[in-house]
């Protein structure tokens, strides 16, 4: 760890100037209590840079929670090992489970399935108890329940370092997420503007705790937040279910984790009740398990939180970006993301070019990064990867 000011502390080995310019002037908002952790995948961001844990007093930047309110990951062991999937096809596993969950952005469920019901059902009490309706939102929040969307989001089959089978996703709030933290970074910009705030950024507008408009935003974020995690927990489902059938047995769970890296929490840290934002980071409380994806054809790590309390019980979200997308794209070929997938069943198309594994920061030197954060308990290496173009 390095302190790089009295309110910007980093455990980031490999970062670019115009990432530390921006972590550097998210940290001086005057309501940072007491400092903001920097991670190791730490890499550009709107307003506020992903990978990183933003701790505030009495207010909270909607930007600096991410737009995809509650993104996360989820995975399962199960009693499945590699023995029951060497020599076999694996492609007609990637199209069932291609067939079972809307892949890309735009693309939903065509009708309501029995699994989402329940889940459905929560939301609609959880909406009505924080007085708002998710359909000023999105009109077809319901069918986006249980899709993945696309970018960095995926579905993997997995073994660990004892080739047991591991199933494991990527996802979040999906577009009515998306458009609930949109909405409210435009109100808290609209109420900057009226105040004559003056801002280092206009994505660095943020909300006052007490005020109406600050109220809302929880509410609605928590609900937000809520989907995300139910939206994980319905795709798992389908792909368990999907996994079952291929091989003839079913899943029987030894462990599920499921956990946000977008989102927001009360919480107590250096003698103070305050607002934690993490934008691109885990919560890692001594004893906590947790989730850190490689990028797209590398590791992927079950963790167990050690509780440093100068990251406020944090810890990385995955790789972090190198590239951008339209950099990537412009930088490697089709011919590189196949050398890159070899041994993985995937679909292979140029359009997951910008997700080469070269377009992410090593995976490997992050963990190295984060050793003083979490322990490792399983290591995972891919068989199968599903994406949304």
């Amino acid at each position: 760890m390095e302190r790089l000011s009295t309110r910007l502390l980093s455990w980031a080995s490999l970062i670019d100037e115009k990432t530390l310019a921006q972590a550097h002037t998210t940290a001086r908002m005057p309501f940072i209590h007491p400092h903001l952790a920097l991670m190791p995948d730490a890499h550009l961001g709107k307003g506020a840079t992903v990978g990183s844990v933003i701790p505030t007093l009495g207010a909270i930047i909607p930007a600096a929670v991410g737009v995809d309110i509650g993104c996360g990951m989820i995975a399962v062991r199960t009693q499945f090992t590699a023995n029951d999937l060497t020599g076999r096809d694996l492609a007609p596993l990637r199209e069932q489970i291609e067939r079972a969950i809307p892949l890309s952005a735009g693309r939903y469920n065509n009708k309501v399935v029995a699994t989402a019901e329940p889940r459905i059902a929560e939301l609609e009490a959880l909406a009505e108890k924080n007085g708002f309706d998710p359909e000023q939102y999105a009109k077809n929040w319901r069918l986006q329940l249980g899709t993945l969307g696309s970018g960095n989001h995926f579905i993997e089959v997995s073994v660990d370092e004892l080739d047991r089978v591991w199933l494991f996703l990527h996802s979040g709030s999906r577009g009515v997420g998306n458009k609930i933290a949109m909405k409210h970074i435009s109100v808290a910009q609209r109420l900057a503007k009226q105040w004559w705030i003056d801002l280092p950024d206009p994505d660095l507008a943020y909300l006052v705790e007490g005020t109406p408009e600050f109220t809302r935003y929880i509410r609605e974020l928590r609900w937000a937040q809520h989907f995300a995690l139910l939206n994980r927990d319905e795709m798992m489902d389908r792909v368990v279910r999907q996994v079952s059938e291929f091989l003839g047995t079913p899943v029987a769970e030894q462990e599920r984790i499921n956990c946000h890296h977008n989102f927001t929490e009360s919480e107590k840290h250096f003698g103070k009740q305050v607002w934690v934002s993490r934008k691109g980071a885990i919560q890692a409380d001594a004893g906590r398990p947790g989730l850190i994806p490689g990028s797209m054809g590398t590791a992927s790590y079950v963790v167990e939180g050690l509780g440093d309390p100068q990251s406020l019980n944090s810890s990385p979200h995955g790789a972090g970006r190198n590239f951008s997308r339209s950099t990537a794209r412009k930088t490697f070929t089709h011919e590189q993301l196949r050398e890159a997938m070899v041994g993985i069943e995937f679909r292979d198309t140029s359009a997951f070019i910008d997700e080469i594994p070269q377009a992410y920061k090593p995976i490997d030197q992050v963990m190295a990064d984060a050793a003083s954060l979490v322990s490792i308990r399983h290591t995972l290496r891919q068989l199968v990867n599903v994406k949304g173009d």
